[in-house]
């Protein structure tokens, strides 16, 4: 056991380490989170709605139904100014993290980056007609707004911005020696730096439909995006990005953090895509996405750390360790574990890294296989992760109550895993305190 932790500890960590202070990917990570109120809304408007559609279908209440239709309408028209847009609002929440993080300003870098964006999607829109194709120049099919330009949205956001600030921290700017405004003169600063940007970024997209007769986006999307997607589908994908999650949390780092960047671009990516498909009313694209570690492996928080909470009262005989359990107990309902990672702890101790790493993988695992066969939806809603354990997994798979029944035999067999360990943790203790009373001099 030792071995193993001193190699994660020589060649994990430091890797770990890097990847967090990378100022680009923690941008990236910032961004997704500022959009976290877009991505919220969107998901209870889609909530609002299938429950709506539950009542009528399952409930036969026609009546109930009928009446909501306006709330039905209000949901609708909230899609299509959050979800239906998330890659708009992705390219300006980059923008200006990266801005934020390169000390440049922060307007101005947005507005590049969305503005970068927008000029490698496809300015036309396939429409069918009395069974013919028709193609509509100068317009955007919203689409490529939502799940489908996040990839764009990312990789000409950045690049865009790139360019951006390089020209602006080389001062290649407008010198004006008048007196004014700070916002007149901050934008007369950005000036040059926004349109040397936007040229580039224009050329290159120019120069790119010259070469291969189509936009950026749509190749992007079918040759590069959709294939990690698909890969990211994969059991053994699934599974070595919770290792990896694990392990990081053992070392006391925020292991979603660490990954955070590809855990959006390619999970996060697919849920989006199903709850655009439910919110259509079609049958979800993707088995595993985002929310699905949430739903059924990181209850608690990361590592599933409730059902060590739960193992410890139920079984531990240590007032200490219990009373650690208590105070944690309240914040681990809604997915907070700071108090019990930290506070009994379980970061670098050796007793409790077996548990930690198994129990989430074993509940992966199930979850997926269950998944697969089709005994439980795949999730298809954005949850927010504060929602306790049971009913998030149900609201999250959109009102599945099997969801419910997999959710409880999730936090059994974590619980069964962890108890073992209580029991160890609680030997060694009451072997290591006489011992250390024994080396005091009274």
């Amino acid at each position: 056991m030792s071995r193993l932790v001193k190699w994660l500890e020589d060649y994990v960590l430091p890797v770990a380490n890097r990847l967090a202070q990378v100022r680009w990917l923690v941008a990236l990570r910032n961004a997704f989170i500022s959009v976290l109120p877009i991505t919220i809304a969107g998901s209870l408007a889609v909530l609002i709605k299938s429950l709506i559609s539950a009542a009528r279908t399952q409930l036969g209440w026609k009546a109930f139904a009928f009446a909501m239709q306006p709330l039905s309408a209000i949901s609708d028209i909230v899609w299509r100014g959050t979800f239906s847009l998330f890659a708009l609002f992705l390219a300006a929440a980059l923008g200006y993290q990266l801005a934020k993080t390169f000390e440049a300003n922060r307007l101005a870098g947005a507005i590049v980056s969305l503005a970068s964006f927008m000029m490698s999607v496809a300015s036309f829109v396939k429409l069918k007609v009395s069974g013919n194709d028709l193609i509509a120049k100068n317009a955007f099919d919203i689409s490529q707004f939502s799940t489908t330009g996040i990839f764009t949205a990312i990789l000409f956001g950045s690049l865009g911005f790139a360019i951006y600030v390089v020209c602006y921290r080389g001062r290649i700017i407008l010198h004006i020696n008048a007196n004014l405004p700070h916002a007149e003169q901050a934008a007369f600063d950005a000036l040059l730096p926004g349109m040397i940007s936007l040229f580039g970024i224009g050329a290159i997209n120019y120069v790119f439909q010259l070469v291969t007769g189509t936009y950026f986006g749509n190749w992007l999307l079918h040759s590069i995006q959709m294939p990690l997607i698909k890969w990211g589908q994969g059991f053994g994908t699934v599974m070595l990005v919770t290792l990896l999650v694990q392990i990081f949390c053992f070392f006391g780092l925020n292991g979603l953090g660490v990954l955070a960047p590809i855990l959006d671009s390619i999970w996060l990516t697919a849920q989006n895509v199903n709850v655009t498909a439910a919110n259509s009313g079609k049958i979800p694209n993707f088995l595993w996405v985002r929310g699905s570690f949430d739903s059924f492996a990181w209850f608690g928080g990361t590592g599933g750390t409730l059902a060590l909470i739960i193992a410890i009262l139920m079984f531990s005989k240590r007032s200490d360790y219990r009373t650690v359990a208590k105070v944690a107990l309240a914040p681990g309902i809604f997915n907070i574990n700071e108090p019990v990672i930290y506070g009994l702890p379980v970061v670098l101790n050796p007793v409790y890294f077996i548990p930690l790493i198994i129990a989430p993988l074993v509940n992966v695992a199930f979850s997926y296989s269950v998944t697969k066969m089709g005994l439980v939806n795949p999730v298809q809603v954005a949850v927010p992760t504060v929602v306790p354990p049971i009913v998030g997994p149900y609201l999250a798979c959109n009102y599945d109550w099997r969801a419910i029944i997999l959710s409880i035999l999730n936090i059994i067999i974590a619980v069964a895993i962890w108890t073992p360990f209580v029991f160890a943790a609680d030997k060694i203790a009451d072997n290591e305190q006489p011992r250390m009373f024994s080396n005091i001099d009274f």
